[in-house]
């Protein structure tokens, strides 16, 4: 069964003030017809009919109006009471304004093919001109208020459409947000990784040196390389700092490293790992000439930055060799360093070098590969290779 749906506070209001309008104008004597088949008390019976279905108008209104129209037709043989045809009104208006989709385009095509037989019948009927103020009270009673309440109700529909689509955009935007404020937080933490963890990687195994051998040559000469390293891991912070307080609103700062740095960046290598007993080269063969894009510099220098890092962590005695290509529109940067258990000193690492590498180079639409592999000569060798497109119109890390 269909549950009770108690009336909205508005209906019970406007069925009321009818009902009482009627009543009123019933008392005085106040009617709109005469002549009628049925007299007297007769018109309150529609009267208070349509009054009650206004306690429908949200909750039926269909129905509402159907019988609505038979207590009209009812009233028609009556006294008349122009509170009837006023709550009647309201129910065509209600009909359309509440009532379902398929109602709301039906009503106004219906009413306005009532409106215009009713004038052309009693136009035919009477053979009279007055015959069209018949027509003129059908328009007033019926289409006007369903034309009404078919504007009422495609405003609402734009309005709702209208919030949601800006709800919607709010909703994107906040994501699109989220997803700016993640990609941010991402390029932060690469940034922070590349710029300090070499550093620090130095002073990690350097300070392990100077603890673990009783050599007060060795640990000068460590704490040397410690504070060579703390100095310039500082003057990294203190760059990355300054981007982030950067309101001018530029991508990358002025003083971004190149490959133009790559010989200083080997040197300090060469420095940090004299006594692992690694050796640093650079290769640098590349064919074509010209300027590379800023975020292809950026991102090969920190390649190999990281690289040289993980070969300072974890690399077996011997050289570590970097080689520079670009053919075809592709930089080739590869960093090839000796694979194996080693002696002495280690700095842990967590991965996370890997995935910074691998970030940069899938931002620019480029190719990576790490892992181990065997050299010409048959030893065991730990390779990372990532080809980076070198065309102007690479995209911004």
């Amino acid at each position: 069964m269909t549950p009770f749906l108690r009336p909205h506070r508005d209906d019970v209001l406007i069925a009321v003030a009818g009902l009482l309008g009627g009543l009123a104008l019933w008392a005085v004597g106040l009617h709109t017809q005469g002549g009628r088949p049925l007299g007297g008390a007769w018109v309150l019976l529609p009267l208070v009919g349509t009054a009650g279905l206004e306690l429908l108008r949200r909750t039926a209104p269909q129905a509402g109006l159907v019988l609505g129209t038979c207590l009209l037709v009812l009233d028609q043989f009556t006294l008349g009471s122009l509170a009837t045809v006023v709550m009647f009104t309201d129910l065509v208006y209600a009909a359309v304004v509440y009532g379902t989709p398929a109602a709301a385009r039906r009503i106004p095509v219906t009413t306005g093919l009532v409106t215009v037989g009713v004038t052309i019948g009693f136009l035919t009927w009477f053979h009279k001109p007055e015959a069209l103020l018949i027509g003129v009270v059908t328009g007033l009673v019926s289409f006007v208020p369903a034309t009404t309440g078919a504007l009422v109700r495609n405003h609402r529909e734009a309005a709702d459409s209208a919030r949601l689509r800006a709800e919607q955009t709010a909703l994107l935007a906040e994501m699109d947000r989220s997803q700016a404020v993640v990609a941010e937080r991402a390029r932060m933490a690469r940034e922070l990784h590349d710029m300090v963890a070499n550093h620090l990687s130095a002073i990690a195994i350097h300070s392990t040196a100077a603890l673990s051998l009783d050599d007060p040559a060795t640990t000068r000469q460590a704490l040397t390389v410690i504070r060579e390293n703390s100095v310039d891991g500082l003057a990294e912070m203190r760059r990355l700092i300054g981007l982030l307080r950067d309101t001018s609103g530029h991508d990358e700062p002025a003083a971004a490293p190149t490959l133009a740095g790559l010989d200083a960046l080997i040197a300090q290598a060469r420095t940090n790992g004299a006594d692992s007993g690694l050796g640093f080269a650079l290769a640098d063969r590349r064919v074509e000439e010209g300027p590379l894009p800023a975020p292809v510099e950026l991102a090969a220098y920190r390649i190999v930055q990281e690289s040289l890092t993980n070969a300072l962590k974890h690399a077996a005695p011997g050289t570590v060799e970097v080689a520079l290509a670009r053919v075809d529109g592709l930089l080739t940067v590869c960093v090839t360093s000796p694979y194996g258990d080693r002696a002495g000193p280690r700095a842990p690492g967590s991965g996370a070098g890997l995935v910074g590498m691998r970030e940069r180079t899938e931002l620019l639409d480029g190719t990576f590969a790490a892992g181990p592999g065997t050299a010409p000569d048959g030893s065991r060798m730990w390779q990372v290779r990532a080809q980076l497109p070198a065309g102007e119109r690479t995209l911004s890390t």
